[in-house]
């Protein structure tokens, strides 16, 4: 039987451009897998880790204006959101480049013999190794920062993890080109091919979760599709870990004082979060609680004024389309749900932005209306109108995890004032991410950042931005009365590569 054709679509027309591969036999996988794990020695050393890391940052963008091209022919998603994204990406490799040069992310400890202690101390020393094999499955709605190039790459390879990516369907050029680009930067430093494999199909992706030598995966999707391969991972002879993003809501709470202070200011804001990208960001605000009486009403209409000028757009493909026009119209025939601006259909191939609203109290319990705390990819937004705060202690009590929960307060809340205190304390174990008074669309790259949250947002504790992210390829390791010439140099007592660590308790650098 011969192998399915992978076509790069436009989603603007629908019509396929160009056929760029063909969907990857078990045997295929199995090669990209073996060839990466054959290339885990090479990534040993991190002085070439980092440089290569930079090395790839270097080509992108020398490739830069090819890259931004086929990724909007793919995505539609324009050239000033991509170059945007692309600089994103490069940064974050050299971030990631910083971060393995610097050596912390291998949290050395030594404690030498105490026979003092109860009970006695042997000569203890740990670090953390790579875990091998890393998969990685690309996202549709972030083709440079969550695609081949992107977060889960990075930094599995700054962890020493040769990477096997299951390229999305709906950029599959640019998932050729990239891994192309990557290869390239490889080359420069040595390294072979198979630190980065690229494969392509369903099957496929099956494949790969269930090889032997993969030893970690990423995911950045949908809950269905996420679980399905998180009980892959752990349905193995030999379970592996799954750091999968899954879905979110991404609640708001605006309270009253909020609202009457600046309502207008709310409105717009929430509209400019919810409608960027086409509303395709996993961290869209999808729920947002708005009093009821006049400072919500302002808020409402601020929310319809400033949707009403976003035009109508191109969603990344059209099956995504067809689920958000019938998502939004399921959601809509709902009892007591109103449109005052109708999302769905805008022409045969794009989508037009609105709301919906609804009472709070419809969401305080179990029932039909469950549907309106599920994420709807695409430019919509729940309006769910309290009237006290019981309403909306009732409703944060039924959400699932997220990667984010926002509250929206007065001047005199944020001082300290009312419930601003309590009202951070009821959402933060609901997300990764608490802001107040901002919008969560945007995700800083930076060491403190948290890209992740309570399932379904995620299925570790992990995150997939940010320095730590690094963590999740890597385990302990401890040597025990082990002599000095055997030790690995990160744990030998002078300290050949100069690293950060930990040595009988104090940190030393």
């Amino acid at each position: 039987m011969a192998a399915a054709p992978v076509w790069s679509v436009d989603p603007r027309t629908g019509k396929q451009r160009e056929q760029v591969a063909v969907e990857a036999t078990a045997q295929e996988v199995d090669a990209a897998v073996r060839a990466a794990h054959e290339a885990r020695h090479a990534l040993a050393d991190r002085g070439l880790r980092a440089a290569f890391l930079r090395s790839c940052a270097d080509e992108l963008e020398a490739a830069r204006e090819g890259l931004i091209e086929t990724a909007d022919a793919e995505t539609a998603l324009g050239p000033v959101r991509l170059h945007g994204e692309l600089a994103r990406t490069c940064y974050q490799l050299r971030a990631f480049a910083g971060i393995v040069e610097e050596g912390a992310f291998l949290d050395v400890i030594i404690d030498h013999p105490d026979d003092t202690a109860t009970p006695p101390v042997p000569d203890l020393r740990r670090c953390k190794v790579p875990l091998g094999v890393v998969a990685v499955y690309s996202a549709s709605n972030f083709p440079f920062a969550f695609s081949v190039t992107g977060g889960d790459t990075a930094s599995a390879l700054a962890a020493g993890c040769p990477v096997v990516v299951k390229a999305h369907p709906d950029h599959p050029a640019l998932s050729e080109l990239a891994a192309k680009v990557l290869r390239r930067a490889a080359a420069r430093h040595g390294l072979p091919d198979g630190v980065l494999g690229l494969v392509h199909g369903f099957d496929a992706g099956l494949e790969l979760i269930r090889h032997p030598l993969v030893a970690a995966a990423g995911f950045t999707g949908s809950v269905r599709g996420g679980r399905a391969l998180f009980d892959a991972a752990a349905a193995r002879p030999v379970p592996i870990p799954f750091h999968g993003e899954l879905g979110s809501l991404n609640p708001v709470v605006v309270t009253e004082a909020a609202a009457a202070e600046r309502a207008e200011e709310i409105g717009a804001g929430l509209a400019g979060s919810m409608t960027l990208g086409v509303g395709q960001f996993c961290v869209k605000p999808g729920l947002v609680l708005v009093p009821s009486g006049a400072g919500g009403d302002r808020l409402v209409k601020s929310l319809t004024d400033a949707v009403s000028n976003v035009e109508a757009g191109v969603m990344l493909d059209h099956r995504m389309r067809d689920n958000f026009v019938a998502g939004v119209a399921e959601r809509a025939r709902l009892d007591g749900v109103e449109s005052p601006l109708t999302p769905g259909a805008g022409s045969e191939h794009t989508v037009s932005a609105g709301f919906l609203t609804v009472p709070a109290g419809k969401l305080t319990r179990e029932g039909e209306h469950d549907l309106l705390l599920e994420e709807c990819f695409g430019p919509v937004t729940v309006v769910a109108r309290y009237t006290d705060e019981t309403e909306v202690r009732a409703v944060l009590s039924r959400l699932p995890g997220n990667l984010t929960a926002t509250v929206q307060l007065s001047a005199e809340e944020a001082r300290g004032q009312g419930r601003g205190a309590e009202l951070l304390a009821e959402l933060t174990p609901l997300a990764g991410r608490i802001l107040v008074n901002g919008w969560p669309t945007g995700v800083a790259v930076a060491p403190a950042q948290h890209h992740g949250g309570p399932y379904p947002a995620t299925t570790s504790t992990s995150t997939s931005v940010g320095g730590t992210a690094i963590e999740r390829w890597l385990r302990p390791v401890v040597y025990q009365n082990t002599p000095e010439a055997l030790l690995p140099p990160e744990l030998r007592d002078d300290n050949p590569l100069g690293l950060p660590r930990r040595v009988d308790g104090r940190l030393e650098r």
